[in-house]
């Protein structure tokens, strides 16, 4: 599957953005998706994660209450809805994806090498 990030750009700290992560492949909807986002000089991070369907999904503590992420398997899209967005969250955010239905434990999704397949990544810079 290849994936396409997009929606990133320059926003003030309590504004919002909505990152989309666009899907080839007819078998979309049987992975489960995931965002990650590496700040410069720091190492890449998990922030959320989707099953499915939909309906189980895993948030980084940082991005709780905050990030929103969903998913239109008809459009084999993934949304990251970003409010209340603060300086720390600056960062390139990557989609990934990961071949299973299952969404798992937060240990297990939240890991890097769980996923196999990457986007090229989208810029969000947030401003004080």
């Amino acid at each position: 599957v290849q994936l396409q990030a997009s929606g990133g750009g320059l926003v003030q700290a309590g504004g919002s953005l909505r990152l989309s992560c666009a899907a080839s492949g007819r078998t979309f909807g049987s992975y489960v998706m995931g965002w990650f986002r590496q700040a410069p000089g720091k190492e890449r991070e998990f922030v959320v994660a989707i099953n499915w369907s939909g309906g189980s999904t895993h948030y980084a503590d940082s991005v709780k209450g905050r990030f929103t992420i969903s998913r239109d398997n008809a459009k084999n899209t993934v949304y990251l809805q970003m409010n209340s967005l603060e300086p720390e969250d600056t960062a390139v955010y990557h989609c990934a994806a990961r071949s299973t239905w299952s969404i798992g434990s937060y240990s297990s999704t939240s890991r890097i090498d769980e996923y196999a397949y990457w986007g090229q990544g989208t810029l969000v810079t947030v401003s004080s």
